[in-house]
């Protein structure tokens, strides 16, 4: 900051220190210059200040001041130094100035930033809010469906069970149905042992399974788990199902408890064919001709089930995971949670199969795909699966492509080396037999997929006569 000062011209004779000090007497000639004195005595006060120093002498010395007469006038001017240091001053303030733009530039700028972000947080807020007021809104009407659902269900629980006691008391009955007990929940937990941990052999969405003894026999205690509609329902099948029928190969229930919903069946103690299959040392173990009569035994079990009268059981979930083995590697097929009756006459779309429209159930990569389309389940949903089954007896591949894979083995003459090495050596014609009878049982369609006990058991029975 540069200061530049005005020349004073006095009239007449004057002290210079007059013009820095108070008057003593007014008069005409000092009364003019006075106020201009102060002024300029203020003026030189802060420019000192504002300079850190620069103007440092007092302000009445005449000394500051240079007086230069012409014409009987006086100019006074400052002197140079003070000049230099308010250029400097005035340097500084420009980069103080300069500075304070900056800061104020980007702290408008992070300003803007935080209001964006809280702008974005709170729609996104906004949004959750909205997402989860609909899935509360879908929950309630669920939970307002399975209450509506779960009164019927209940109620036709207690009318299987019923019945099942009832039929089971009957004298002259067949071995069918009288074997079926009703236990006490005392008993289940006696027999497991208070459910001890170390009993546990088996567990899954459904429940857990355990080892136990019940009135003198090894059994496999299933507890559903409660509250579980899906439980209750498939409690109700099992029941409905395996108390009415028998078979070598079909696993025996033994009794139930219906509080809470608890299965007793015959214990099998070599675990599930699939556990066999994952296992190396165990695939060793299932030689070829073990696996083709367990494909029989499946395959006899199943049409058994086809064939029953006045309904055709579908079984729905056939996989290796659900075949046990016993102590002599006989099959027992298993779980019969999704299974359904199927009334005889219906006729499927196709008028040539007895069916029931339903709801897709089952494990992936089992599931008959025409049953996927069209919602109806007949027996050649049990086919399909049959098939693929015997593809992993053959192979030990995982399922995914694996239709594709042996189609393509065959048509290239390469079916040999797809073959599961662990089994020992397959007889090669004996090989090619049942990889056809596997895709013709895969087929898309269900119309030309063969009939278990009229088309797989014969060749089956044929292949097991030559081995």
């Amino acid at each position: 900051m540069v200061f530049k000062f005005s020349t004073i011209y006095l009239t007449e004779d004057v002290d210079v220190s007059t013009l820095f000090s108070p008057p003593t007497s007014p008069s005409s000639s000092s009364t003019a210059c006075l106020p201009l004195g102060k002024s300029f005595t203020r003026a030189i006060a802060v420019a000192g200040r504002a300079a850190g120093g620069a103007f440092t002498a007092p302000v009445n010395r005449a000394s500051w001041w240079r007086p230069k007469k012409s014409s009987g006038d006086i100019n006074l001017q400052p002197l140079r130094p003070q000049g230099l240091y308010a250029e400097k001053l005035e340097e500084q303030l420009e980069k103080v100035k300069d500075q304070l733009d900056k800061v104020t530039e980007e702290l408008c700028f992070a300003r803007t930033q935080k209001l964006q972000q809280l702008e974005d947080q709170f729609v996104q807020t906004n949004q959750s809010i909205k997402e989860l007021e609909l899935k509360m809104i879908e929950t309630v009407e669920m939970l307002r469906t399975f209450r509506q659902e779960r009164e019927p269900l209940q109620i036709d629980l207690k009318n299987v069970l019923q019945k099942a006691k009832e039929v089971g008391g009957r004298k002259g009955d067949s071995s069918s149905t009288k074997y079926f007990s009703e236990f006490s929940m005392t008993e289940i937990k006696e027999a497991a042992q208070n459910f001890d941990p170390s009993l546990k052999i088996g567990e899954g969405g459904w429940g857990s399974v355990y080892k136990g003894f019940i009135r003198h026999t090894l059994v496999a205690i299933k507890i559903m788990k409660i509250p579980s509609m899906q439980g209750s329902q498939e409690f109700q099948r099992e029941v409905d199902v395996l108390s009415k029928v028998r078979h070598p190969n079909l696993i025996t229930l033994i009794g139930a408890c219906p509080e809470p919903c608890t299965l007793v069946y015959e214990y099998i103690p070599n675990g599930t064919l699939e556990d066999w299959l994952r296992s190396k040392n165990r695939a060793k173990q299932l030689p070829w001709r073990a696996r083709i009569r367990v494909a029989m035994e499946l395959c006899s079990v199943l049409a058994f089930l086809h064939s029953c009268k006045p309904h055709s059981i579908v079984h729905g979930d056939v996989k290796p995971g659900n075949v046990l083995l016993d102590a002599h590697l006989v099959s027992k097929l298993s779980d019969f949670g999704i299974s359904r009756l199927l009334p005889w006459g219906e006729q499927s779309s196709n008028n040539t199969t007895v069916m029931y429209p339903t709801n897709p159930k089952g494990t992936s990569g089992y599931i008959d795909p025409e049953f996927l389309v069209t919602g109806e389940l007949t027996t050649k949903y049990d086919v399909y699966s049959f098939g693929i089954t015997l593809l992993e007896l053959l192979t030990r591949r995982p399922i995914v492509g694996l239709v594709n894979e042996m189609q393509k083995a065959v048509s290239a003459g390469t079916l040999e080396a797809i073959l599961d090495p662990l089994a020992g050596e397959w007889p090669y014609t004996v090989a090619k037999e049942l990889t056809h009878l596997a895709l013709r049982c895969c087929e898309i369609s269900r119309r030309n997929r063969p009939d278990l006990q009229s088309g797989a058991w014969t060749v089956l029975q044929s292949i097991g006569a030559s081995c």
